[in-house]
């Protein structure tokens, strides 16, 4: 056990807190809807960019590369300031919703480079120009450019032109759980000296503006070089703040507080506002930092003129006060950390051969740990209002997510991407806990577990979809990934799994799987809708708003999930069904349940429009309007290809350990010999005496696989398409009542319609959580077919492979993305010149929301290493 294992263990057996402090701080508070109290409920106008420096904010706090405590109550995080910008480097620069031609931005490069499941150590990227900023500039362009256009980028502008900018790495060890060192090293890439104001920031979470508890926390100056906080619910600390020679770092205090002067023209509650830092070092305002220092937040403020070429470094430790010489074994520990985390990494990828896989991987791993945030959202306070504070408009008690008002979290969750998604969603952070999982079990099994809680489960059995819309509807899938962890724990564990944990959130969704059946089974035919299902504008409609047709959309992929769901619940049934019997009672409701779904999918009551079309091999959204009847809604998407996720597979050693669940079975398939014959050849075994459990047989997934693997329609060099290339020829076509035709066409980038608001696009791009559930899919087929069913891969190739061979195929592709291809260049990096080539960006990586279906290209969010983190686990060989 190496010596971060042993810290794991030491948290897990409650030995030592290593996980107080984090990488919890996001980068991006601003414009969430938790920090909205307007009339309008458009959280984008209410706090900006623009506002962030003067707003002290009610629900969580934003900085670059920032840290804090569990709960959020003290932060530490550096600022900086080039000399030129017109404001404070404190946080990161983007587009909000309405301003980017494609949705919200992050118009920064920074990268999450290193990080342990403990955050024993932590390190990242942050690239700083050296001339100002070119806000406006951004602002403006994308404005201009429409959404036909790509999105104008901070290295777009040239800003980096001669390599005039600072990386700034910023790097954090643990000497223990309450013992954090900082260490800024700046880098002038330029090719003269330049100037540079660096500012370590340490302050309090404003919990004392709000009207229900007057205790307020202080900074204060300590003897030495340090400063003393005061907190009544954290350890004694200080922060101790090196003075290299020749330089003296100064204290500014100011206050966490709202300058409602500058911001309301109504008057402050303190002269020393949450901007004081900022107004006096860029203009010269001494009256607005504390003479008698003292506040709840202070900068250590250091000015450095580095040659070109050189570095410079700040160092600071957050520990317990008297210590003598704080710095001392500083270097020493820094390194035995780093040392410790690449023994760790060493011991993880021992069976990954390819260096440079291992370098993907690794930063894949640190921006999964990195996206962890403390995400306070209290709905009834929310609606409320605080005491102190003028309440909210009336229409706020009807407006977003007032029906979730029992939801109240204040937790550490995994973030899809802290600056442009900074809040959970249910499918997204299902998918997280797979490659956390590798990491961190506990943490993983923590996650999943806490979307079940009272406090984030609706009283109903809804899970909460995101902050945006509570009560939106998410893919189903995270019974998926609940039995997926577990077995991944269970072979890490190398014995028993974690029953309790399986137990525990198979009874939570119970309430969600009846939910599901009750409220998106309109007619109590099996047939779901679901609305949204995180599919964005892969449609015609927007299926979670009245249809201009009228009437209503039977979905394929809503109720493929369903069938998913029900396998998935059933396979863990069975599981539990090992240590007590009654839960084969479940396994076989919910075999039955799978059997019911998979004869409406294909024969819709006997009606003469199923969703499975025999001529076009392929499952379609049926269309049923009170005027024309049903029809097929004819678009090749990922919708038709979700059916191949609906797939179990037992074997005879499992049905030899559930007699009463084999009875039922068999006695169901005896008496309903119609749905029987829907079982993909349930009573022949395949090999090794398996059975299959699927929404296909053999020829429908041949059928499908013929679409799948064309590299004409849904097969690109870098994975599954999200849209048929047919429709690039062949775009397909709805015309309403009214004469207005709707179109659904192939757009392998940056989708160019605003369905969901301009920066959702489904149509085309690769995505990388549904190629991971398809890679895995043709897995379990593989388990149940062997190696004597073959496809043709590509489609037309003359080529025929194993299931088993297909997946590897498709992983293959799936990882080049990120990896050097025989020209040493990164496809997810695109056509950009300095990411490909340039020593100081070429080994730096960003995970992408998805990527261009024909280049392989990043596009969406920068760092959504949250559900594209998946490509740590196709990394790893097979099996492992």
């Amino acid at each position: 056990m190496n010596q971060e294992q042993q810290r794991q263990q030491e948290l897990r057996d409650g030995k030592a807190a290593w996980h107080r402090f984090g990488p919890y701080v996001s980068d991006r508070q601003w414009g969430t809807v938790r920090e909205d109290y307007s009339a309008d409920g458009q959280p984008w106008r209410y706090t900006t960019h623009e506002m962030a420096r003067s707003y002290a904010y009610r629900w969580g706090e934003e900085a670059i590369g920032g840290i804090c405590d569990e709960k959020q109550l003290l932060c530490l995080a550096p600022a900086f300031w080039n000399g030129q910008d017109p404001i404070l480097k404190e946080r990161l620069f983007g587009l909000a919703g309405p301003e980017g031609n494609h949705g919200e931005d992050v118009k920064e490069l920074y990268y999450y480079l290193d990080n342990t499941p403990t955050h024993s150590y932590m390190r990242m990227l942050y690239k700083y120009p050296q001339h100002a900023f070119p806000y406006d500039w951004l602002v403006q362009e994308n404005a201009r450019r429409g959404r036909d256009k790509p999105e104008f980028e901070l290295a777009d502008t040239c800003i980096f032109k001669e390599d005039r900018y600072f990386d700034i790495f910023i790097e954090y060890a643990k000497a223990g759980p309450d013992d954090l060192l900082l260490q800024l090293t700046v880098h002038n890439r330029g090719p003269q000296e330049a100037p540079l104001h660096v500012l370590p920031q340490l302050w309090f979470r404003n919990t004392w503006a709000w009207g229900y508890e007057e205790y307020r926390p202080t900074l204060c100056p300590a003897e030495g070089a340090a400063v003393a906080l005061d907190h009544a619910s954290l350890p004694a600390l200080q922060l101790y703040y090196e003075q290299p020679a020749g330089q003296d770092p100064n204290l500014l205090f100011c206050d966490n507080e709202t300058n409602a002067e500058t911001l309301y023209q109504a008057p402050n509650a303190t002269p020393y506002c949450k901007d004081g830092i900022n107004n006096y070092l860029l203009h010269g305002q001494p009256q607005a930092i504390n003479p008698t220092h003292i506040g709840t937040k202070v900068a250590v403020h250091y000015q450095l003129s580095i040659p070109a070429g050189e570095s410079r470094t700040v160092r600071l430790r957050l520990a317990a006060p008297g210590l003598a010489n704080p710095f001392e074994e500083f270097a020493g520990l820094l390194e035995l950390r780093q040392q410790e985390a690449d023994a760790y990494y060493q011991d993880l990828q021992k069976d990954l051969e390819n260096p440079d896989a291992r370098l993907v991987q690794r930063q894949a791993f640190a921006g999964m740990l990195w996206s962890k945030q403390f995400y306070y959202y209290d709905v009834a306070q929310w609606l409320r209002g605080d005491p102190a504070l003028p309440a909210p408009p009336a229409r706020r008690q009807s407006g977003r997510n007032h029906g979730w008002q029992h939801l109240n979290n204040a937790d550490i969750i995994s973030m899809p991407d802290k600056w442009e998604y900074p809040w959970y969603a249910a499918w997204d952070l299902a998918f997280h806990c797979i490659p956390l999982a590798m990491l961190d079990a506990e943490f993983a099994k923590s996650q999943l577990r806490l979307l079940c809680r009272d406090w984030y489960m609706h009283p109903n059995g809804q899970l909460p979809a995101y902050e945006w819309k509570l009560d939106d509807v998410n893919p189903p899938v995270h019974a998926y990934a609940t039995w997926r962890v577990y077995k991944m724990d269970q072979k890490q564990r190398g014995g028993p799994g974690d029953t309790a944990f399986l137990e525990s959130v198979f009874h939570r969704l119970l309430l969600n799987f009846t939910w599901w059946v009750n409220r998106k089974d309109r007619d109590n035919r099996n047939v779901f809708e679901g609305g949204f299902l995180g599919l964005d504008n892969i449609g015609v409609f927007d299926r979670s708003a009245p249809l201009p047709t009228g009437g209503y959309i039977e979905q394929a992929d809503g109720t493929a999930w369903m069938a998913m769901f029900a396998l998935n619940m059933m396979r863990m049934a069975l599981e539990l069904s090992r240590t007590n019997p009654v839960y084969q009672d479940l396994a076989s409701k919910f075999f039955e349940h799978f059997l019911y779904i998979a004869q409406a999918m294909t024969n819709m009551a006997d009606q003469k429009i199923d969703m499975w079309d025999e001529e076009d091999g392929f499952y379609y959204d049926v269309l049923n309007t009170p005027e024309h009847g049903r029809f097929p809604l004819r678009i090749r998407s990922m919708v038709g290809l979700i059916p191949l996720f609906a797939v179990e597979v037992l074997d005879e050693a499992t049905l030899q350990d559930v007699p009463q669940f084999v009875y039922r079975l068999n006695w169901f398939l005896d008496n309903r010999p119609e749905l029987a014959a829907l079982v993909s050849r349930w009573q022949e075994p395949g090999k090794g005496q398996t059975h299959l459990l699927s929404l296909l047989r053999g020829h429908r997934m041949k059928r499908l696989l013929y679409r799948m693997l064309d590299e004409a329609e849904f097969l690109s060099d870098h994975g599954v398409r999200a849209l048929s290339r047919y429709h690039r020829e062949h775009p397909f076509v709805f015309s309403t009542e009214d004469g207005v035709n709707a179109v659904v066409d192939y757009e392998p980038g940056e989708s160019t319609t605003s369905l969901f608001g301009g920066n959702s696009n489904w149509r085309g791009p690769v995505w990388m959580p549904m190629n991971f559930l398809i890679v895995e899919s043709l897995q379990r087929f593989y388990h149940y077919y062997g190696p004597d069913f073959e496809v043709e891969y590509p489609t037309g190739s003359g080529t025929y492979c194993t299931l088993l061979a297909i997946s590897e195929a498709l992983t293959e592709r799936l990882t080049r993305l990120f990896l050097r291809d025989e020209n040493g260049q990164r496809p997810a990096f695109g056509n950009c010149k300095q990411l490909q080539t340039d020593p100081h960006f070429c080994d730096n990586l960003l995970f992408y929301e998805y990527f261009h279906g024909d280049t392989g290209a990043g596009l969406g969010a920068s760092h959504q290493t949250g559900w594209t983190g998946l490509i740590a686990k196709l990394m790893q060989p097979r099996g492992e």
